[in-house]
């Protein structure tokens, strides 16, 4: 998170992009409430002064690793981001998208490539586990393709967000976080707000922001 660190401690204005599916969408679940992109430019932009910093959400509901390759020019590369934090797999998981773990694996190296060649920072997030019983073509599977996110972030050098992780450590407040199977509502995109302050190291217990998660 270095790399993170020094842009953020910049004087330098830069663009962030949020990348993936509905989870990153932020749509329907949040029912009008901020979602944790919003969240972070909220951080970001006022609390941290970083006025000039522009943040953009290009993720789409339903989407998975070959909507985001196939669509990458007109959702990322045109805005020549400095930072792009990518959360993607749950619609890949599912049996219906046909896309296996392996698929998976190379959609998210060549995400990390095209990332490289505008210079981009790739930021690897994981995303919430899925309450169980309740989304079993997802359900048997997405352990996998998490395990998968976390060795693209090994093999590649990139900066990782584990929200699964962090999300099983608290599997007691999941039916608080939760709006569905497998979206987050508020409280989930504050938890997943949350870990990103403290994975950047902006994360200030006296700050409006970062008080809105509450373990």
């Amino acid at each position: 998170m270095e790399c993170i660190r020094q842009i953020l401690e910049a004087d330098a204005p830069a663009k962030w992009i949020f990348y993936g599916d509905s989870i990153t969408h932020g749509a329907l679940h949040t029912f009008g409430h901020r979602d944790y992109a919003e969240l972070f430019t909220e951080r970001l932009r006022f609390e941290l002064g970083r006025t000039m910093d522009m943040v953009l959400t290009s993720a789409i509901s339903g989407d998975n690793t070959r909507g985001l390759l196939q669509s990458f020019d007109w959702r990322v590369g045109q805005f020549e981001p400095a930072v792009v934090l990518i959360m993607i797999g749950m619609n890949d998981c599912s049996e219906n998208n046909e896309i296996d773990v392996s698929e998976f694996g190379d959609n998210l190296t060549k995400l990390i490539k095209r990332l490289e060649q505008i210079d981009a920072i790739p930021v690897l997030q994981t995303t919430c586990p899925i309450l169980p019983g309740q989304a079993p073509d997802r359900e048997p599977h997405i352990d996998a393709y998490m395990k998968a996110i976390r060795q693209a972030a090994t093999d590649h050098d990139a900066s990782l967000i584990d929200h699964t992780a962090f999300w099983k450590q608290n599997a007691d407040k999941h039916a608080y976080w939760m709006s569905d199977a497998f979206h987050p509502n508020e409280y989930g995109h504050r938890a997943f707000a949350d870990l990103l302050y403290r994975e950047f190291g902006i994360h200030d217990p006296g700050s409006h922001a970062c008080r809105l998660y509450y373990p």
